[in-house]
Protein backbone atom coordinates (compact mmCIF):
# COMPACT_ATOMS: atom_id res chain seq x y z
CA UNK A 1 0.00 0.00 0.00
CA UNK A 2 1.85 3.19 -1.14
CA UNK A 3 1.57 6.49 0.69
CA UNK A 4 2.31 9.43 -1.04
CA UNK A 5 4.12 12.74 1.06
CA UNK A 6 -0.05 14.53 1.10
CA UNK A 7 -1.44 11.28 2.49
CA UNK A 8 1.55 11.37 5.34
CA UNK A 9 0.75 15.20 5.49
CA UNK A 10 -2.75 14.57 6.16
CA UNK A 11 -2.15 11.82 8.70
CA UNK A 12 0.37 13.79 10.90
CA UNK A 13 -2.20 16.59 10.81
CA UNK A 14 -5.00 14.57 11.49
CA UNK A 15 -3.27 12.56 14.48
CA UNK A 16 -2.42 15.72 16.02
CA UNK A 17 -6.29 17.02 15.63
CA UNK A 18 -8.88 14.87 14.18
CA UNK A 19 -11.69 16.82 14.83
CA UNK A 20 -10.59 19.84 12.16
CA UNK A 21 -12.80 20.58 9.85
CA UNK A 22 -11.76 19.28 6.09
CA UNK A 23 -11.22 22.52 5.00
CA UNK A 24 -8.80 23.78 7.54
CA UNK A 25 -7.07 20.14 7.08
CA UNK A 26 -6.93 20.90 3.38
CA UNK A 27 -5.27 24.30 4.22
CA UNK A 28 -2.65 22.99 6.66
CA UNK A 29 -1.32 20.36 4.07
CA UNK A 30 -1.87 23.19 1.59
CA UNK A 31 -4.42 21.37 -0.91
CA UNK A 32 -7.94 22.29 -1.95
CA UNK A 33 -10.56 21.24 0.10
CA UNK A 34 -11.76 18.37 -2.44
CA UNK A 35 -8.56 17.01 -2.96
CA UNK A 36 -8.62 16.52 1.03
CA UNK A 37 -11.68 14.83 1.26
CA UNK A 38 -11.48 12.71 -2.02
CA UNK A 39 -7.33 10.91 0.06
CA UNK A 40 -9.56 10.93 3.22
CA UNK A 41 -11.62 8.74 2.26
CA UNK A 42 -9.62 6.82 -0.06
CA UNK A 43 -7.29 6.43 2.83
CA UNK A 44 -10.36 5.17 5.35
CA UNK A 45 -11.84 2.97 2.52
CA UNK A 46 -8.28 1.16 2.47
CA UNK A 47 -8.10 0.22 6.29
CA UNK A 48 -5.05 3.14 6.75
CA UNK A 49 -7.26 5.42 9.00
CA UNK A 50 -9.70 3.07 10.75
CA UNK A 51 -11.61 5.23 12.97
CA UNK A 52 -11.67 8.22 15.07
CA UNK A 53 -11.79 8.60 18.60
CA UNK A 54 -11.94 10.53 21.81
CA UNK A 55 -8.89 10.92 24.20
CA UNK A 56 -10.92 11.20 28.00
CA UNK A 57 -9.53 12.16 31.40
CA UNK A 58 -9.11 9.03 33.44
CA UNK A 59 -8.93 11.05 37.09
CA UNK A 60 -11.78 12.71 35.62
CA UNK A 61 -14.13 9.43 34.90
CA UNK A 62 -12.86 8.86 38.30
CA UNK A 63 -9.98 5.51 37.60
CA UNK A 64 -7.21 7.81 38.20
CA UNK A 65 -4.99 4.24 38.85
CA UNK A 66 -3.52 2.91 36.24
CA UNK A 67 -1.51 -0.56 35.97
CA UNK A 68 0.13 -3.01 33.66
CA UNK A 69 -0.89 -6.58 34.47
CA UNK A 70 1.46 -9.10 32.75
CA UNK A 71 -0.29 -12.45 32.62
CA UNK A 72 1.15 -15.95 31.70
CA UNK A 73 -1.25 -18.30 30.79
CA UNK A 74 -1.25 -22.31 30.61
CA UNK A 75 -1.24 -23.84 28.44
CA UNK A 76 -0.16 -21.73 26.06
CA UNK A 77 -2.27 -23.13 23.13
CA UNK A 78 -4.75 -21.31 21.20
CA UNK A 79 -7.54 -23.18 22.98
CA UNK A 80 -6.48 -21.73 25.95
CA UNK A 81 -5.37 -18.20 24.36
CA UNK A 82 -8.14 -17.33 22.23
CA UNK A 83 -10.98 -17.76 24.90
CA UNK A 84 -9.04 -15.65 27.97
CA UNK A 85 -8.42 -13.27 25.18
CA UNK A 86 -11.78 -12.65 24.18
CA UNK A 87 -13.25 -12.30 28.38
CA UNK A 88 -10.30 -9.98 28.78
CA UNK A 89 -11.45 -8.00 26.28
CA UNK A 90 -14.59 -7.53 27.92
CA UNK A 91 -13.68 -6.29 31.48
CA UNK A 92 -14.66 -2.61 31.63
CA UNK A 93 -11.46 -1.68 33.79
CA UNK A 94 -9.30 -3.24 30.62
CA UNK A 95 -8.27 -0.37 28.31
CA UNK A 96 -5.53 -2.34 26.10
CA UNK A 97 -4.62 -5.51 25.28
CA UNK A 98 -1.29 -6.84 24.28
CA UNK A 99 -0.36 -10.32 23.49
CA UNK A 100 3.08 -10.81 23.39
CA UNK A 101 5.74 -13.52 23.25
CA UNK A 102 8.56 -14.24 25.96
CA UNK A 103 7.32 -15.62 29.36
CA UNK A 104 4.13 -13.18 29.69
CA UNK A 105 1.24 -13.99 27.23
CA UNK A 106 -0.93 -10.69 27.70
CA UNK A 107 -0.21 -7.55 28.77
CA UNK A 108 -3.06 -5.45 30.11
CA UNK A 109 -3.37 -1.73 30.29
CA UNK A 110 -5.99 -1.70 33.44
CA UNK A 111 -8.06 1.70 34.68
CA UNK A 112 -9.14 1.65 37.92
CA UNK A 113 -10.78 4.03 40.55
CA UNK A 114 -7.85 3.28 43.41
CA UNK A 115 -5.38 0.18 44.73
CA UNK A 116 -7.89 -1.90 46.52
CA UNK A 117 -10.27 -2.08 42.79
CA UNK A 118 -6.73 -3.14 41.37
CA UNK A 119 -6.26 -5.64 43.88
CA UNK A 120 -9.98 -7.04 43.71
CA UNK A 121 -9.33 -6.90 39.76
CA UNK A 122 -6.07 -9.45 40.00
CA UNK A 123 -7.21 -11.30 42.64
CA UNK A 124 -10.47 -12.00 43.00
CA UNK A 125 -11.31 -11.59 38.99
CA UNK A 126 -8.07 -12.31 36.86
CA UNK A 127 -6.53 -15.53 38.92
CA UNK A 128 -10.01 -17.50 39.27
CA UNK A 129 -9.59 -18.50 35.63
CA UNK A 130 -7.68 -21.62 35.61
CA UNK A 131 -5.41 -20.83 32.93
CA UNK A 132 -4.12 -17.92 34.63
CA UNK A 133 -0.69 -19.43 36.34
CA UNK A 134 1.28 -15.71 36.65
CA UNK A 135 0.18 -12.56 37.22
CA UNK A 136 2.70 -9.51 37.98
CA UNK A 137 1.01 -6.27 38.40
CA UNK A 138 2.77 -2.82 37.55
CA UNK A 139 1.68 0.19 38.75
CA UNK A 140 2.05 3.76 36.41
CA UNK A 141 3.24 6.52 37.43
CA UNK A 142 2.70 8.43 34.50
CA UNK A 143 1.45 7.84 30.87
CA UNK A 144 2.64 9.59 28.05
CA UNK A 145 1.83 8.75 24.69
CA UNK A 146 2.65 10.05 21.23
CA UNK A 147 -0.15 11.71 19.72
CA UNK A 148 1.42 11.75 16.10
CA UNK A 149 3.93 9.25 14.83
CA UNK A 150 5.09 9.81 11.38
CA UNK A 151 3.52 7.46 9.17
CA UNK A 152 6.36 7.50 6.20
CA UNK A 153 8.06 4.07 5.87
CA UNK A 154 11.28 3.75 8.38
CA UNK A 155 14.16 4.68 5.84
CA UNK A 156 16.71 1.82 5.61
CA UNK A 157 20.41 2.50 6.35
CA UNK A 158 22.48 2.06 3.04
CA UNK A 159 24.04 -1.15 3.11
CA UNK A 160 27.74 -1.62 3.14
CA UNK A 161 28.89 -3.43 -0.13
CA UNK A 162 32.27 -4.56 1.22
CA UNK A 163 35.59 -2.27 1.36
CA UNK A 164 36.28 0.65 -1.23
Amino acid sequence: MELDNLDHALLRALQLDARRTNRDLAAAVGVAPSTSLQRLRALRRRGVIRRFTAELDLTALGRPVQALVAVHVYPPSRAVLQPFRDWVHTVPEVMGIFITTGSDDFLLHVAVANTDELYSFVADRLTRHKEVMEVRTHIIYEHLTRRAIDASPPVSPPRNSGPA
